[in-house]
């Protein structure tokens, strides 16, 4: 049996835009332009994408899980329009002071991941547009890709920080690591 190709995407910068103030209803959520597409160009290659996403408005009390509810409704429903979809959502309810082990940077969202799907996340891409995404990652050892959408727009043109895991590979947007993603494909076959 041959094991699913899959990509771990964070939502919020990378994938729809972000905010300072949580996205916190369907109405808040919008696509960054040519993410929902390169989604399912990744879907089309036969890649599986999943979301892992810090979701501290739930434990803040800023919405309920019935608006996260609705929000993945509309992101699942915009990504159907294009052909493209997200197999599984995780998500930490957490506020940072809960210390919890699956808020981002901590790795306990790729360990669900890993056990729902009996991979060993081993130079599985995560992609995200901070450092705290791509560390989660790293420690449960997937390959890290910084977006320079949402938070990560601040690296345009700039060293990224220490903060940043080793060999942290930069893309303008999503649509470019998805080009860059299959390409590579391309030339292992």
């Amino acid at each position: 049996m041959t094991p699913i190709k899959l990509v771990i995407l964070d939502r919020d910068g990378t994938i729809n835009e972000d905010s300072d103030d949580f996205i916190k209803s369907p109405d808040e959520w919008k696509p960054l332009p040519g993410a929902l597409e390169a989604v399912a160009r990744l879907n089309h290659a036969g890649w599986h994408t999943v979301v892992v996403s810090n979701q501290s408005g739930l434990g803040r009390g800023l919405f309920e899980v019935a608006d996260l509810n609705a929000i993945h409704a509309k992101m699942h429903q915009l990504l159907a329009a294009v052909g493209g979809r997200i197999d599984a959502v995780f998500y930490c309810p957490h506020t940072p002071d809960e210390a919890c082990q699956c808020r981002k940077p901590a790795a306990g969202l790729f360990e669900q991941i890993a056990d729902r799907y009996g991979l060993d996340l081993k130079s599985v891409p995560v992609v995200g547009d901070s450092a705290r995404d791509l560390v989660a990652g790293v420690a449960a050892g997937c390959e890290p890709h910084l977006v320079l959408t949402g938070k990560g727009a601040v690296y345009r043109g700039r060293a990224l920080s220490d903060a940043f895991p080793p060999h942290t590979q930069v893309h303008e947007n999503l649509s470019a690591f998805v080009d860059a993603l299959l390409s590579r494909e391309e030339q292992q076959t």
